[in-house]
This record gives C-alpha cells, structure tokens and sequence, in this order.
C-alpha cells in the first residue's frame, strides 16, 4: 500500500521543527534579574500599548463614517436624516465600547510575548537598567507631563499663522471639486482647522 506524499505545508512544518528546536535551545533563558527589568518595560509600554490598540479600533469605525457621512444626503431623504446620523452615532458607539476594551486587553496580554523577547534579544542586563534609569527618573516625568502642553502650545500657534492660507487652498479645493461633480456650491467655505481646546493645568 503506497503512503499517501505528504503536502507542502506538511513538509514545511516538519522541515521547521528541528530549526525552532535548536533556536531554542541556542538561545539563553533571561535571568531572573532581566526578566525583572523587561518587565518593568514593558509596564512602562503600557499606555503607548493602549492608545496603539485603541487607534487600531478606532480607524475602521472611522473610515466607516466617512462613507456615511458622504452618502448620506444622497441616499436618505432631508427630514429623516437627522435620525439616521444619531442612530449611526449610537452604532459606532456600541462598536466602540465593546472593540476597543477587547483589542486593548488582548494588546497588553500580548505584549510579553512579544516585546519581551526583542527587548532580551537586543538590549544587555546593564542597558536595559540604564534605559530603566532615565524613564523612571522624575526629570523625565516632568517632561512627559509638559508634552501635552508643549503640544497644545505649538498646535495652537501653528493654527494661528496658517488659518488664512489653509482657508484659501480650502476655498480653491472647494470650487474645483464643485466644478468636475457640475455643482454651483453657494455653501459657506469649509472652515480652517480649530485651535485644540485648553487643557487644564496639571498640578
């Protein structure tokens, strides 16, 4: 009786057992010492992990509301579409809480697995405490805690000296769409990008 050949992803994975095995067995188990610094790291990762995992949830949901925004006017009629955009809101909003807890916890449960061992691959014992050092120091606390001010300071700024630039690019991008879809656009100009709000002072 003739043995059924084996398939390509078949030999494949039977080709990577003794491959993974003996990278396993070249490559060093952390000492208790690293274990405890890449630890300390990745806590550290944690907020970047988070709002990493939230943009990735977010990013579809938006997309979506960008088409629906567009088709909207073409596809419900004018008293009814109030209603549609509050129920599409409420959508979002139910996609929202339940993606975003679930993509999140999933990110932070995976991030030992994943960032762990490139931190033990790339950084030695000593480096990873140096960097430990400066990303626990108060200097750097203080300056992480300024950034979303420094941030506010420049954004706000920067709309200042722009807004009458971008206000007439908007304007010359307005009209030229109008005049390829054959539109005479009467509406107000698309208003220039606001100044973020004030945040209020850390203490």
């Amino acid at each position: 009786m003739h043995k059924k050949p084996l398939s390509a992803l078949a030999m494949a994975l039977l080709m990577a057992i003794p491959a993974q095995h003996a990278l396993a067995q070249s490559t060093p188990a952390m000492t208790p010492a690293k274990k405890e610094l890449v630890a300390r790291m990745i806590k550290l990762q944690r907020p970047g992990v988070e709002a990493m995992s939230r943009a990735m949830a977010e990013e579809p949901a938006a997309q979506m509301l960008d088409r629906a925004a567009a088709v909207l006017p073409a596809r419900i009629e004018p008293d009814k579409q109030e209603a549609v955009a509050k129920g599409i809101q409420a959508d979002t909003k139910k996609y929202l809480d339940e993606a975003v807890p679930l993509v999140r916890d999933r990110a932070v449960a995976l991030a030992p697995d994943t960032v762990g061992p490139l931190l033990d691959k790339n950084f030695s014992e000593a480096e990873l405490a140096k960097i430990l050092a400066l990303l626990e120091s108060p200097e750097y606390l203080k300056y992480q805690k300024l950034s979303g001010e420094m941030q506010a300071a420049l954004q706000t700024k920067l709309v200042a000296d722009t807004r009458g630039g971008v206000e007439a690019k908007l304007k010359t991008l307005e009209a030229a769409i109008s005049a390829r879809l054959g539109i005479n656009n009467a509406a107000a100009p698309a208003p220039a990008p606001a100044a973020p709000a004030a945040k209020p002072a850390s203490k």
